[in-house]
């Protein structure tokens, strides 16, 4: 672990000049300190931006000044009794287990005591229809006494600290009035024995404590099991890895001290530590958390991989070109909790209404001590009273109520493979009531396909693809990935705007044009979209077209079905669009437009009132993405592109989209069931509290309740995702698999 001195290790730029760092900050207890840690961090030299993430206990922090210190921000936060250090996961895992095993050990001690003691209260209570002798009732108080204090001492401390740290740092937070309440149920009692009085409440106060540690390890319990949702991608990382050096001798190293460049051995059932070049091998590997489809994809020298992939058959040698922080598992890992971090309208609302949480609840427990004793109640039933509208009025419901939503939903649109760039854009997902769509590259796969591969002999293909290897030509890509990692032929030669030609085996081989490989071409008007082979006497003629995604018909469908207005805007020929819009039914199409002009029907849309969704891939689609209320791109997009985007879907399936829109629709719906619940529950309890129908046992017994209900709730968003979409899987972009067009110009 490093220390706060030593963070260039932990320090990332984000490629817009600024840099960001992540802080795993103890002591965060509830919603209050959410706000005064970033506006404390926000408040340093350099004006940062602070995101705390209240379920990881992640602080983000990201700047742009030169002046800025990160290791400043543990001296700033520790005078509000919070500690700092450089987010591991590994770290705050086994800190987190620590507290775990703490809790129940209190919560252990809790309950033995409070049997005990409740034995004690019982001979008490039936000794009281008998006329217990009042000596025994004292001795059985002071039993009573010398079990619950030290055991309320013991088991209370994860309240007792938090309230400590907070008192001596001048702030007030949620254990603070549970602390209170505890002791002043304690103290009341031990005041009771000395008075020889006929009530105590020994067995009330340990009652409390154990009811309140069951919320604190179930709130645990479920916090671990939300942020399993990010944490789960650790697991696909490899800390270490084989590297290959210059000799060929093997030595293993860190990730973090690979280099672009460098070569790297995995072996069968190991994940890539690594993005990068397969070298030499072939195998199959599962990289579903990248393409999102959960077959293997059989791989070859040449093939692209991604860190957090599985290789299964054979072992590769891979060049490195990401490692560490760099790798796009990472960039995953680092949009999801940005996302789950960040604000939202709702999350904004439940802050400020728990940062008026402690000043509020305080007066209103002093109101209601002082209002019983005016109204002529005894001091014990006025104290007793207060204490139960301490406790009471926790407001965890309220802290979990939406971020414990985001942080699920995040979770299953990765699963549906869609990356969330921006905490809000749940919300504006789900406002969503028309779907615009480019179409080369988004309905539309990023690259041509050969559209008659299946007429063409096997022994054609293969020499034609290695002469693909040698051409400049956009078509010939196409062409070229059918060469399964094979090499180029040597002695190359290329005539520029015709083709490429070469001696294969003896005999002359040309690709190109049909004129250029001397091939009678049928249908010579759509030269652009078929290339020619000729090998000897054999000749072929490849069809090169663009490819619907394979599910694009049943997107576009399913989104009718759910009341959406569906849009084409194009920047291809009028009659390209015009195939797409018939083939998938979409009846208002535009093609040959500009980028203005699709920035000004999506204006021209909200002016409607219309909340538009865009989804779009190239360059030209980046205003509109911009100018829409919410915008997704797929992973194959332009950099700008998805840097515009709200969201990315990875793979080839539409079905994303869909998925995005209707989790975000049910997302949204149980934030305000949480919401709402949280502040029913207020409503509620707070009077009935106050009138002194609740007793602190009973406060305990409803606040914990209440957090599990909301988070319990929030659950329900893991198969959000699923709802109302089949899962459509994509085995074959064939002609009979898929509507097919020429390739034109790119939209």
């Amino acid at each position: 672990m490093a220390t706060l001195a030593d963070l260039s290790g932990f320090v990332r730029q984000t490629g817009d000049g600024g840099a960001e760092i992540d802080f795993a900050v103890q002591g965060v207890t509830c919603a209050a300190c959410i706000g005064k840690i970033e506006q404390t961090v926000s408040a340093m030299r350099g004006a940062p931006s602070a995101r705390l993430n209240y379920t990881t206990r992640r602080l983000r922090v990201a700047w742009r000044d030169e002046h800025f210190a990160p290791a400043d921000v543990a001296g700033a936060l520790a005078p509000l009794g919070y500690r700092v250090q450089p987010f591991a996961l590994a770290v705050v895992e086994s800190e987190d287990l620590i507290y775990g095993r703490r809790l129940m050990r209190c919560l252990a001690v809790a309950g033995f005591a409070t049997m005990n003691v409740m034995l004690l209260s019982v001979s008490i209570w039936a000794g009281a229809a008998s006329y217990i002798d009042p000596s025994t009732r004292d001795l059985f108080h002071w039993i009573s006494a010398l079990i619950a204090l030290p055991a309320a001492a013991f088991a209370g401390q994860p309240f007792f600290s938090s309230a400590f740290n907070a008192l001596r740092s001048r702030r007030l937070n949620m254990d603070v009035p549970i602390s209170v309440g505890i002791w002043l149920a304690l103290g009341m009692s031990v005041v009771e024995t000395i008075r020889h009085g006929e009530r105590a409440y020994f067995d009330s106060s340990l009652m409390l404590i154990f009811f309140l540690l069951v919320g604190r390890a179930l709130d645990h319990t479920m916090r671990q099991r939300i942020r399993g949702v990010v944490s789960n991608l650790a697991s696909l990382r490899a800390p270490k890895a084989c590297r290959v050096l210059p000799d060929g001798s093997l030595i293993d190293v860190p990730v973090s001290a690979l280099h672009p460049g460098d070569v790297v051995l995995v072996r069968p059932g190991e994940h890539l530590p690594v993005d990068g070049a397969i070298a030499i091998g072939e195998s199959e590997i599962d990289d579903s958390i990248i393409t999102g489809e959960t077959g293997r994809r059989a791989v070859a020298p040449g093939a692209e991989v991604y860190a957090g992939s599985l290789n299964f058959s054979g072992a590769l040698s891979v060049t490195v070109r990401a490692a560490g922080s760099a790798t796009l598992l990472d960039e995953i890992e680092r949009l999801l909790e940005a996302a789950s971090a960040a604000k939202s309208r709702y999350v904004r609302l439940a802050d400020r209404v728990a940062r008026l949480y402690a000043p509020v609840v305080h007066l209103a427990a002093l109101s209601t001590a002082i209002g019983w004793l005016i109204a002529g109640a005894d001091w014990r039933v006025a104290l007793e009273t207060a204490i139960a509208v301490l406790i009471i009025t926790c407001p965890c419901a309220l802290a979990l109520a939406v971020p414990a939503v985001s942080v699920v939903t995040g979770g299953a649109l990765l699963r549906a493979g869609v990356l969330l760039r921006n905490g809000d854009a749940v919300e504006r997902l789900a406002e969503v009531d028309t779907v615009v769509f480019d179409k080369t590259g988004t309905l539309t796969l990023p690259e041509p396909h050969i559209a008659n591969r299946g007429e063409i002999a096997e022994d054609l293909i293969r020499p034609a693809a290695r002469l693909a290897l040698s051409s400049r030509h956009p078509l010939a890509r196409s062409l070229a990935a059918e060469a399964a990692g094979q090499a180029p032929f040597d002695n190359v030669r290329e005539e520029t705007g015709h083709g490429v030609s070469a001696l294969i085996d003896g005999e002359d081989a040309r690709l190109g044009s049909a004129a250029f490989a001397g091939v009678e071409d049928e249908q010579s008007t759509t030269t652009l979209s078929r290339i020619a082979f000729r090998h000897g006497a054999r000749s072929a003629m490849f069809e090169v077209r663009q490819v619907l995604r394979a599910d694009a018909a049943d997107c576009v469908a399913a989104l009718k079905r759910a009341g959406l207005s569906i849009e084409l805007l194009s920047g291809d020929s009028a009659g390209a669009v015009a195939e797409v819009a018939n083939a998938l039914a979409i009846n208002n199409a535009q093609g040959g437009l500009k980028p203005a002009d699709k920035v000004a029907r999506l204006e021209k849309l909200r002016a409607e009132g219309r909340k538009v969704l865009m989804v779009g891939d190239g360059l030209n689609d980046a205003p509109a993405l911009a100018s829409a209320t919410v915008s997704i791109s797929p992973a194959s997009a332009a950099d700008l592109t998805q840097t515009v985007a709200d969201a990315i879907f990875l793979g080839d399936r539409l079905a994303s989209v869909c998925a995005a829109i209707t989790a975000s629709r049910m997302a949204r719906q149980l934030m305000r069931e949480n919401l709402g619940l949280a502040v029913a529950y207020n409503l509620l309890a707070v009077p009935m509290a106050m009138a002194g129908h609740v007793t602190p046992l009973v406060a305990a017994i409803a606040m914990s309740t209440s957090s599990m209900l909301v988070t319990a709730n929030a659950l329900r968003a893991r198969h959000a995702a699923n709802l109302d979409w089949p899962r459509h899987k994509a085995k074959s972009l064939t002609p009979r698999g898929a509507a097919i067009f020429p390739a034109g110009a790119a939209a």
